[in-house]
């Protein structure tokens, strides 16, 4: 796992930005504290920062240059089949030529690209970004992996073309810092930016499963080499308990690719299906597997520590809980908010954080139970969604409440408040149409609500055919069909922009790699061609999952509440960090000053905030705070 950079030149008057490769690199430096180097000849900088995986030695280090030198490769990930494909593509080329060098997987990719091209692209199993420069033909091939686990941003002019792992390392190439206020208008809709969109306009990140092809010229090739499709075809390939065999079989295999480590490994384990699935797997594969928790002493309704450790003690691992209070992760809030580099605000990554940080003191790698909800259908939403398609009597009554839901209080701070503004949302989602209702229902605020926030100034800025297109393409995969077109939705929107950007920010702040069996695409693909029913019915979201393991796992884990974690922002913004709010960030004279947002909405949101009926206003006051804390670091120092 690592940070990579680099930056191309086009005309002379973008050549002297090629001596910053070094202040580029360096903002890498928590992603790869093992390691640093830099490549640079009269066209193309290249910067690589290591955290040392496999093959830890000196001679795996990056960039990496060919036997001939004619091929330089900055690589961020891992193949976990690398040795397979070593075997079977590249055995007649190790014997011409005396053998790999290293025992690393970077070696391996790097040969293969230059053997076989783009092709082999799709043989790759794992999670990467990187770039391969041949200083002979002057081309740069970059390649992300197929569900954007890895990060690639990249900025393109008729002068140069730079990219990075992180923001603030592609800033350091003196690209221009100009806000994209379509996407701003999008963020305070979701708390997070939809890829392959950026903040920074002419930015971009390189969408998932995606290479491109750059010469002297510019960008020749922007291409797919891997696309998920809901596979129909393959409905009626297995029944009910076949299915559940292939899943265990896929799962198992992905796991055991996923323990190749030179360094300690160890697993996330939350008390929930997801990780616990990945603890029992992993188990087989190791003498007693480091599994890690956290404890919420402020919020034993969260607490699943109890969950965990029956899973922890069935499969004798070396179990370690972190057992935090309030004050713990409010600790923890300025430390998240230095290291996100573009505006994101997903609450949970305040204890995401702490987690990989605490793990970090003891494991370099870390499995995680990512993605199983979005593939298998194991939110909220998904039920939700799954019951306003049975035309109920339930339904209807609580759609035709949606007078009484209005005016009632609704926040998520306590049992009842939260049932309320449950009935709200889904009355209100009743009356719309499926694509508007996956919209709602991803978003904190509505279209109308956004742009309220705005300044008229902001607004005019805000293209909104623009920003239609691009929730269009979003959206394009919901037809009315079954429930796997909202997941796969999900794939595109959930899991790209928010759920992947947390794991790999938060653990690369903490210089721990987090690795997703459920990402696996043997797995995905398989997850793609079952039918919804065996993901979800009236009594059982992710059932497929749930069944496919229950004898491995105990039973108290089963037939309870889904609990994600609920930061106390609302308490915190009351109290703790109001001055943070009142007296800085959303101070009424900087906010005029400023003249991004409506000085009035946000002093009507703080008000709101502190009423009996708060609803999300908390959600979109953090989205906020985030916001002027980077636009501050990044745009006003």
């Amino acid at each position: 796992m690592c940070g990579i950079t680099g930056y191309f030149t086009f005309t002379n008057n973008a050549v002297d930005n090629l001596i910053k490769v070094q202040q580029s690199t360096q903002k890498l430096h928590q992603r790869g504290p093992d390691y640093g180097d830099d490549f640079v000849n009269d066209k193309v900088a290249l910067g690589h920062r290591r955290l040392s995986i496999i093959d830890t030695s000196n001679a795996a280090g990056q960039p990496m240059k060919d036997a001939s030198g004619r091929y330089v490769i900055v690589f961020n990930g891992e193949i976990f089949n690398y040795k397979e494909l070593s075997e079977q593509y590249l055995s007649d080329f190790w014997q011409k030529n005396g053998g790999p060098k290293t025992t690393s997987d970077t070696e391996v990719l790097m040969y293969l690209l230059i053997n076989y091209g783009k092709d082999c692209l799709s043989w790759l199993n794992g999670f990467f970004a990187f770039a391969l420069y041949d200083t002979q033909e002057n081309t740069i091939l970059l390649a992300r992996d197929r569900y954007g686990q890895k990060p690639l941003n990249y900025y393109y002019s008729k002068d140069q073309f730079a990219f990075s792992s992180e923001l603030k390392s592609l800033f350091e190439w003196s690209i221009p810092k100009k806000l994209n206020y379509s996407v701003l208008h999008q963020y305070l809709q979701l708390n997070y930016i939809p890829q392959p969109q950026s903040m920074i306009e002419g930015v971009a990140k390189l969408k998932p499963a995606h290479y491109m092809k750059i010469d002297g010229s510019g960008i020749q090739e922007y291409q797919p080499y891997y696309n998920i499709n809901i596979n129909k075809e393959g409905y009626n390939k297995y029944n009910y308990q076949e299915a559940q065999d292939k899943l265990v079989s896929l799962m198992d295999e992905s796991v055991k690719r996923r323990m190749i480590s030179d360094v300690p490994l160890g697993a996330f384990l939350s008390g929930g299906i997801d990780s616990s699935v990945i603890v029992a797997l992993a188990s087989k594969y190791t003498n007693q597997l480091n599994t890690f928790s956290i404890g919420y002493k402020d919020n034993p309704f969260f607490d699943e520590t109890k969950y965990a450790k029956l899973v922890a003690d069935k499969y004798n691992t070396n179990h370690t809980v972190f057992s935090l209070t309030n004050n713990d992760f409010l600790e923890h809030v300025h430390g998240v908010l230095d290291y996100i580099d573009e505006p994101f605000a997903d609450s949970s990554a305040i204890p995401v954080y702490i987690l990989c940080q605490q793990t970090r003191k003891h494991v370099t790698v870390a499995l995680s139970g990512d993605a199983g909800d979005e593939i298998f259908a194991g939110y909220n939403k998904h039920a939700a969604e799954w019951k306003m398609r049975q035309n109920s009597l339930v339904n209807n009554l609580v759609k035709a409440g949606y007078p009484i839901w209005n005016v009632l209080p609704r926040s998520r701070s306590n049992k009842f408040t939260n049932l309320f503004r449950q009935l709200h949302r889904f009355a209100e989602g009743g009356k719309l149409s499926v694509k508007d209702r996956y919209w709602r229902w991803a978003s904190f605020n509505t279209r109308d609500q956004a742009s309220t926030l705005l300044s008229e100034q902001s607004l005019q800025q805000v293209d909104v055919p623009l920003m239609d297109n691009e929730r269009n393409e979003i959206l394009k995969f919901m037809n009315n069909g079954d429930m796997n077109e909202l997941l796969l939705t999900d794939m595109n929107l959930v899991l790209t922009g928010d759920m992947l950007v947390k794991v790999d920010m938060m653990s690369m702040a903490n210089s721990l790699e987090v690795r997703s069996p459920f990402l696996d695409y043997n797995v995905v693909d398989f997850a793609f061609s079952i039918p919804e029913e065996y993901k979800i019915n009236a009594s059982m979201k992710k059932r497929i999952v749930q069944d496919a393991f229950r004898n491995m796992l105990p039973e108290e884990i089963y037939n309870r509440p889904k609990h994600g974690f609920e930061i106390p922002l609302l308490g915190w913004f009351k109290n703790e960090l109001w001055g943070m709010i009142d007296d800085d960030l959303l101070e009424r004279s900087f906010v005029e000053e400023q003249g991004i947002f409506n000085v009035n909405t946000i002093e009507q949101l703080k008000k709101k905030m502190h009423s009996n009926n708060p609803e999300d206003s908390h959600a979109t006051i953090w989205a906020l705070i985030v916001f002027q804390y980077w636009w501050k670091k990044y745009f006003n120092s």
